[in-house]
Formats: structure tokens, sequence, C-alpha cells
């Protein structure tokens, strides 16, 4: 087998899909091609909307971060249900995901069937696709807030370590355990042992899997052309933890933030919250060859670092999972010169991915012609359309 047949035989994409009651769509149904998908249309046409159903294929809540009732297609029973039919490395499968109308208030609701049978968990579905995506709200992610970025490298960890989320879960769960004790002014000592011991467990292998996707990514980044349209970006983490796991063992490391916790407890009883642990990292960066932070580098710049990073890490994926991912580009030509639109398209093709692209006019996508699935949205209804 050639290497570009090995290649294609491993790509994963969306042969088929089909959405019901979410957003403006009351019924969709889509066969989809693999490569490059081309959405265009007016604003609040939907096209955003489709991005994000696909984005629920994956764990968590979408691109959109959205309750669920908020999902749910005005005027319908409250519920959504959205259904994929993946090609695969090994073979086809079938994903199925929603909540039924008396369970959108609830943010556990949402079930998840592979091939009609309920998974234990969303986790499962890493098993048969990634799925990584950049919007414009991720425009301000260098000069936001950290959290922001927290998040966006915490959807990083998770293509190439299905385990992450539920480590995260489980943090959170118990720190939100701490804080109640904390704002009650209990004593209870051994509650308190119990759960900052689960917190540093939990803790310390977020902290490690952060710092080995930082690794791993920092190296595929070096393997950008240094004078591209795309720059190179130096990548680290701000974080006792990230720090301490890359040159400790992580029993040590555990030990030393249990302690921390313990010891922190009369100070985060006055602030009414923790104040150490991996929910107070930082992901910085820097603009490589104008040796610059990224938040102090001009908006064009930093959209091109945002672009040079996930396809970087798309290309880590693929490498790392066997999968490679399929890429959600919301408006993203409007942003990008002429150049850089070429030298996008042309790294898509060599990641062999299914990249689903928006904007309002096809004409950015003109270079596609021939190589793309070209598709009309326009306000809960989809058609093929000729290139442009």
């Amino acid at each position: 087998m050639t290497a570009d047949a090995k290649q294609l035989r491993q790509q994963s994409y969306i042969s088929k899909l089909t959405l019901t009651n979410f957003r403006n769509y009351a019924a969709l149904s889509l066969d989809l091609a693999p490569g490059a998908v081309v959405l265009s249309g007016d604003n609040g046409a939907g096209k955003t909307n489709l991005l994000e159903a696909i984005s629920f294929l994956t764990p968590g809540r979408g691109l959109r971060r959205a309750p669920y009732a908020d999902v749910a297609r005005e005027g319908g029973d409250g519920g959504f249900a959205l259904h994929a039919r993946i090609e695969g490395p090994e073979g086809q499968v079938e994903i199925g995901t929603g909540i039924s109308g008396g369970d959108a208030a609830g943010e556990g609701g949402r079930k998840v069937r592979i091939n009609g049978a309920p998974t234990r968990s969303a986790e499962d579905m890493l098993e048969w696709l990634r799925v990584v995506w950049l919007t414009p709200a991720m425009d301000g992610l260098f000069p936001g807030p950290a959290g922001d970025r927290r998040r966006f490298l915490d959807r990083l960890v998770l293509a190439i370590d299905p385990g992450h989320g539920q480590r995260a879960l489980d943090y959170e769960k118990a720190m939100r355990g701490r804080n109640r004790l904390l704002t009650e002014g209990s004593r209870d000592g051994a509650w308190f042992e119990a759960i900052e011991t689960q917190m540093a467990e939990t803790g310390v292998a977020i902290a490690a899997a952060r710092a080995e996707l930082v690794r791993l990514l920092a190296a595929m980044i070096d393997r950008l052309p240094g004078s591209g349209p795309f720059p190179q970006a130096d990548i680290s983490l701000a974080g006792d933890l990230e720090s301490e796991v890359a040159v400790a063992p992580a029993v040590d490391v555990e030990e030393r933030f249990r302690r921390a916790l313990a010891n922190g407890r009369e100070r985060d009883r006055a602030a009414g919250r923790t104040l150490d642990g991996p929910h107070r990292s930082d992901l910085l960066v820097r603009h490589r060859p104008k040796s610059m932070p990224a938040e102090l580098c001009s908006t064009g710049e930093q959209k091109a670092l945002l672009v040079g990073i996930v396809l970087s890490h798309a290309r880590l994926t693929g490498e790392m999972s066997g999968l490679t991912p399929i890429l959600l580009l919301d408006e993203i030509a409007a942003h990008l010169d002429a150049g850089r639109r070429t030298a996008l398209f042309s790294i898509l093709e060599e990641l062999n991915c299914q990249a689903f692209m928006t904007g309002t006019d096809a004409a950015l996508f003109s270079s596609l012609a021939g190589r793309a699935q070209f598709l009309t949205v326009d306000h809960g209804s989809v058609g093929l359309t000729s290139s442009p």
C-alpha cells in the first residue's frame, strides 16, 4: 500500500447528516462528500447551526457551548436529534445524539447511540471520529480571559486523549464540593481530606495531559514553514502543576498539591473558592518570527497564528489517533487574504480531512472549484450548487 493510499484509508468523514428540530432546521437530510464542503448563504441562514450540529458528534456542548434548551428549534417539542453516518478506517458507523423534550432543561440529558445501541458516555464517539473547530468567537482568544484559553487547550487535549474530558468533569465536581464546604463554614477534616485527595489525583492528571499535548503540539508547529503564511507559534503553560509534572514524578506532585490544598483552606475560605489548581492555569502563545506575545500582535496576525495552531493540531490528531479530524472552519475565508486562503486550502488537501467551511460569498472559495462540495444554505434548507 502506498503512503497516499494509507492516508486515504485513515480518513474519517460524515457521508450523511440528518437533523430534526435543531436550531432553525425542522428536518434536514444531507449527503456529504469527503474533502472540502463549502456552505454559503446570508447571515442568519443557518450555516453556523450546521457546524454546531456536527460539533455535537464529540463530547461537550458543541462549539457555542449553548444550553440544550437553546439548541432545540423554537416551536418544536423542546428536544432535538441528529444522526450521522461516518465512514472511517474501521468501516461505517451510525451515530445518533439528542435530547427528548422533557430533558431540554437538564445539562446531563443528551443521549448518544452508536449503531443503535446506547453508549456509556459521550466519549465513546471519539473512537470513531474527532472534531476540531475554529469560529469567529475565537478571534479574541489571545487577549481574552485565561478561561477561554483553558477551554481551547482542553478541547485540543481531548482530541488525542479521550479520557481527558472525564478527568476534567471529576475535578470540577470535586472542586465544587470543596467550595461548598468552604462557603458553608464546614470544619470536617475527613471530608476535606477525601475531596482534596481526589482533586490532587485528577488535577495532576489534567496537568500532565496538558503538558504532554503542548510538548507534542510544539514539535508539530516546528514543522510549519518558518516564513509561511501561518507563522510558527511558541506555546507554553503557566501553572504550578503543569510546571512540576515536567520535572517530578506525578505521585510527588499529587502529594504536594494535596498538602497545598489542606494548608490553604483558611485562605480559600476567606476567598469563597479554591485558589490553587489546574483551573487557574493558562496557555501562553508567542509569535515566533516577531518574538512578540500573541495578544500584542495585530488582529490579522493573531488569526494567522490561531489557524497555524489548529492546522498543526489537526495533523497531530491524525498521527496520534489514526483518525484525521473533521474540521469546522466558520467564516474562515473572510478573514484571510487571497494568499493565505490558497495556502489554507492546500494544507487541508494535504491533511486529507473533511473540512466544513462557511461564508456569505461562495466566490471566496472559487479556487476550490471542482475540488469541493458546494452547498447553499437558505433559512432551514440546504441545496447542492455548482462551483462559483
